[in-house]
């Protein structure tokens, strides 16, 4: 099984030419399907993918992580750069993706939105279909998303910060809507993630779980340590380390100082996956 990984957006470029913005979008191409695992936050993904030559006319189903701008932000130039107004494009998401989302900061500024920031009647115009639902969705025999993730550790945690609008005021996020892509390979699983906010390591279990493939090959995007304990950063590197993890590539939310903590100890397995980063794999 041949995998090709290219990074559309993150939050720094690799080479001269490329866009950098606070945001993630990958590009996943198998042997039969070509899936994208979120748009970043703007115009910036369909600008490095033109700018990479990536096969954007190809897609043959669009994942959305979560909810949040940094994530989803992007599919309306996407949309505009593909021409799906003819043959829509599929994209498979949580319900809770259209909930009004906000971001709450410590230092007691007013509450920021931070949710998708175009209506869903504007990307279905475009040429986006919505499949909408929290179980997990076998795209190809090899190939699910995760649906809703079960939080099972006692060490990770939703920011405080995530949360959603109500007729009262602000609730806390639970981020349902949380989901990653994996792929089941004769190597072990390639887990694609868009932020795992609900634990990277919730993520692996469920995903060991759910295809009934016990061996992790690689992890590839955004493990949302940025705002981690050293507790809860220590905890994460003893598990990648238990599964014997071969290769891990972090974006995005990742954050500086669990990146540096994970490359030091992790060594050639490590690397930054950044805007124009493209990983290939022969599984």
């Amino acid at each position: 099984m041949h995998i090709r990984i290219s990074t559309l957006a993150e939050n720094s470029a690799s080479r001269l030419g490329l866009l950098a913005e606070w945001g993630l979008s990958i590009l996943v191409e198998t042997d039969d399907t070509t899936i994208l695992v979120d748009t970043g936050t703007s115009m910036v993904t369909a600008a490095n993918a033109r700018f990479m030559g990536a096969n954007i006319q190809g897609i043959d189903r669009i994942i959305f992580s979560h909810g949040h701008a940094d994530h989803t932000g992007g599919l309306v130039d996407l949309l505009k750069l593909a021409d799906r107004t003819e043959s829509p494009v599929e994209i498979i998401a949580h319900p809770d993706i259209w909930a009004p989302k906000f971001w709450r900061t410590e230092n007691g500024r007013p509450y920021r939105y931070v949710g998708i920031p175009f209506t869903r009647k504007l990307a279905e115009s475009l040429g986006a279909s919505f499949h909408l639902t929290p179980d997990p969705v076998w795209i190809t025999d090899r190939i699910v998303t995760s649906g809703e993730v079960p939080m099972v550790t006692d060490f990770e945690e939703i920011d405080a910060g995530a949360c959603v609008q109500t007729d009262e005021g602000y609730d806390p996020d639970p981020l349902k809507d949380d989901q990653s892509l994996f792929i089941r390979s004769d190597k072990g699983l390639v887990i694609v993630c868009g932020c795992a906010h609900r634990g990277i390591v919730n993520t692996i279990t469920h995903a060991r779980q759910l295809t009934g493939c016990r061996d992790v090959y690689a992890i590839i995007g955004g493990i949302h340590l940025f705002s981690a304990s050293e507790h809860r950063i220590q905890r994460t590197l003893e598990a990648i380390k238990r599964l014997d993890v071969k290769q891990i590539g972090v974006s995005h939310c990742t954050g500086p100082i669990a990146s540096a903590f994970l490359a030091h100890a992790l060594g050639d397995r490590f690397f930054f996956n950044h805007a124009g980063t493209i990983t290939e794999f022969d599984l």
